[in-house]
């Protein structure tokens, strides 16, 4: 498949465990083909089990233009997904977090830059020295929230707005007793809800690496292109054809 422009299609990486009962995996393929349509970018999307994903993912996942760690967590491989995250973040591949991808981008940050092997999420761990993710306080299953956005931030720019309502099914979330970490990293908080939790994360001198816990997938069920996937496919096209050169 080509692009409208000529070029050869996008290829996207779908790190997660496809489950067709799971509305995000559906949603996800229509929302790549919503915004692929409208940037005039022909994408071929393949489902990276995160079983197939060993100690060095590199060759599993040097072919692709980008990649976006799906919901759906607890993951097959949670290792697997974890070192996913870590090849885009150390390659510059462009990555787009959603959900289980947010929350495992976060664990990987924590414990290979920050330097906390012991960062770990409570729901497969009950037991964790440190829940950097842990049950939310009022679960967002099937549940519509506002997010403000951080001024000057690159999700603000996408959206173009200083907030947004956005959809969410989870019931963990980042544990806001580890705040001062993130705030003293790269790894940037950039949007939050109306109590100050997070919801957004990203690193700003990455190409593209944004990780949110709401799903914005979901807006293609209504038939909506998304601007967080149209700006995720617009870099993967940009990075791609700087290594071309």
């Amino acid at each position: 498949m080509k692009s409208e422009n000529g070029g050869r299609a996008l290829r996207v990486g779908l790190v997660g465990d496809y489950n067709p009962q799971v509305k995000a995996h559906v949603a996800i393929p229509k929302a790549l083909a919503l915004a692929s349509g409208e940037e005039g970018l022909g994408v071929e999307a393949a489902w990276v089990a995160t079983s197939s994903l060993g100690d060095d993912p590199g060759e599993r996942l040097a072919p692709f233009d980008a990649l976006w760690c799906v919901p759906a967590s607890p993951y097959a491989n949670t290792e697997g997904a974890l070192g996913a995250i870590r090849f885009a973040r150390e390659r510059r591949v462009p990555f787009l977090g959603t959900c289980g991808g947010f929350q495992h981008a976060v664990i990987e940050y924590a414990r290979n830059v920050l330097g906390h092997a012991r960062a770990d999420h409570a729901e497969t761990n009950a037991a964790a020295e440190m829940p950097l993710i842990a049950p939310l306080a009022c679960a967002l299953v099937g549940a519509r929230g506002r997010v403000r956005f951080a001024a000057g931030s690159r999700v603000g720019d996408i959206y173009g707005a200083g907030e947004a309502v956005e959809e969410y099914n989870c019931s963990y979330g980042f544990n806001p007793g580890y705040l001062p970490l993130l705030e003293r990293s790269a790894m940037k908080v950039t949007g939050v809800d109306d109590e100050g939790g997070v919801r957004v994360v990203e690193l700003p001198e990455h190409p593209f690496f944004v990780a949110t816990l709401f799903q914005p997938e979901r807006s293609a069920l209504a038939g909506r292109t998304h601007p967080l996937v149209r700006a995720f496919l617009c870099a993967a096209s940009v990075e791609g054809r700087a290594h071309k050169r």
